[in-house]
């Protein structure tokens, strides 16, 4: 790819690397954090939530063991899993600006017995949010899944078979606990090879097809292929501005609200 080059057939390369990409190799560390902080903010890479706060060294009392119910006003209702790579994990963007932050000021707003867990990690592949998941799925107990990865695995050139099995033992992990899934998909640009790229991105429309999930055909959409789509993004030309990030809620937010 061509770093500086602008426009090719009405996409922005870089701002469609932008959902390729993440930032490669920093997401290792992170990937084995198990704590959930409550901050809602954090650091590139934390798994933050809108949960209740606790002190730091307390106990994590306040999820209730498998099967048993929240004691009133403790815990909320129901909680959104967000597993994801650098474009949900608020790279390069102030804290609290990213999309998964602005859908938690959202539901706070207008579901407040909703929370969001954002466990999103910038460089993360299918792979890595295979292996995760199945603790966050246990520690977390989603009632609804916002699975946002696949781009840093065509970024790669991963074969695409493997990308698709991981995502499906995702959304199978996600099923066998009764947790609804919103698959969030992704274009490449053409030069990957018009093979590939069409295959990509029929590949995620098949899988909700199959599973009967929710599916964000193109989270880039008004964004990579706006006639302005240089000024969506960072300098790096790969990760979306903070002022990007309301139109991908716009994106996925009706697939969300089905889901609830």
């Amino acid at each position: 790819m061509k770093r500086n080059g602008l426009l090719r057939r009405d996409f922005n390369l870089g701002a469609l690397a932008a959902g390729l990409l993440g930032t490669l190799g920093l997401g290792n560390a992170s990937a084995q954090q198990q704590v959930i902080t409550s901050t809602g903010k954090g650091m590139e890479g934390e798994i933050t939530s809108t949960g209740p706060h606790r002190r730091r060294g307390q106990a994590p009392n306040n999820v209730p063991p498998p099967g048993s119910a929240p004691a009133p006003g403790t815990a909320p209702a129901a909680t959104i899993l967000v597993l994801g790579d650098s474009l949900s994990a608020e790279y390069g963007i102030p804290r609290g600006k990213g999309w998964v932050a602005l859908l938690a000021d959202k539901l706070q707003a207008e579901r407040p017995d909703v929370r969001v867990v954002n466990a999103s990690i910038s460089g993360d592949t299918t792979a890595g949010g295979r292996a995760r998941l199945p603790a966050m799925l246990d520690q977390v107990r989603p009632v609804q899944v916002v699975i946002e990865l696949g781009g840093n695995d065509a970024l790669r050139g991963l074969d695409l078979d493997s990308t698709q099995n991981n995502l499906e033992a995702m959304i199978q992990a996600c099923r066998a606990v009764n947790a609804r899934v919103v698959l969030v998909g992704m274009q490449i640009p053409p030069n990957y090879g018009p093979d590939y790229s069409a295959k990509f991105s029929v590949m995620f429309a098949n899988l909700a097809k199959k599973y009967r999930t929710g599916l964000v055909p193109f989270f880039l959409k008004g964004i990579a292929d706006a006639p302005d789509a240089t000024a969506q993004f960072q300098p790096d030309r790969i990760h979306p501005k903070a002022e990007a990030h309301p139109r991908m809620l716009t994106n996925v937010w009706p697939e969300i609200k089905k889901n609830l």
